[in-house]
């Protein structure tokens, strides 16, 4: 039930920021503010999945929280280019042309080598929290929620034509 609020917030914001082939469908653009509301919605609801799915003892909860909001907080920082990337392609979109798409990719590739630097450099610090077994369960989790997060979100995102 909770995997479901967690696609469905989600769903709402990857609605407002996408754009659409057909010009009968129009987004009414996010502003920053929209953007951290929606985040901080989606944040504390992340939160709920991991609890739950962790069942943290006391000791564990008092050492995994505040490693996981440094984590997320560095989560956040890459999510804001991987927003900004989803804006230009955006306003780019009917004007693309093979400079501006190697640019872009070649952004995307950046974006994601920093998640997996940041989940690599958070690795050590999750494992000495909870031990390897815990911490891998987390990573389990977290992998999860951001693969759900990233389909959602490439569905809502046309092709390039």
């Amino acid at each position: 039930m909770r995997m479901a609020k967690i696609v469905c917030v989600t769903c709402v914001f990857l609605l407002q920021f996408a754009f659409s082939q057909t010009a009968e469908v129009k987004a009414k653009p996010l502003t920053d503010s929209d953007i951290q509301l929606l985040r901080s919605d989606l944040q504390a609801q992340k939160n709920e999945i991991i609890a739950h799915n962790m069942q943290f003892t006391d000791p564990e909860s008092a050492a995994f929280w505040p490693i996981y909001r440094d984590y997320s907080r560095d989560q956040q920082l890459v999510g804001d280019e991987r927003v900004q990337l989803i804006k230009d392609y955006a306003q780019n979109y009917d004007v693309m042309d093979d400079a501006k798409a190697e640019s872009m990719v070649q952004r995307l590739l950046n974006i994601d080598a920093k998640l997996i630097d940041l989940r690599q450099q958070y690795w050590p610090k999750f494992e000495k929290a909870l031990g390897a077994k815990r911490a891998a369960k987390f990573f389990q989790v977290d992998s999860r929620l951001s693969l759900i997060f990233n389909l959602q979100l490439a569905s809502e995102i046309p092709l390039v034509r």
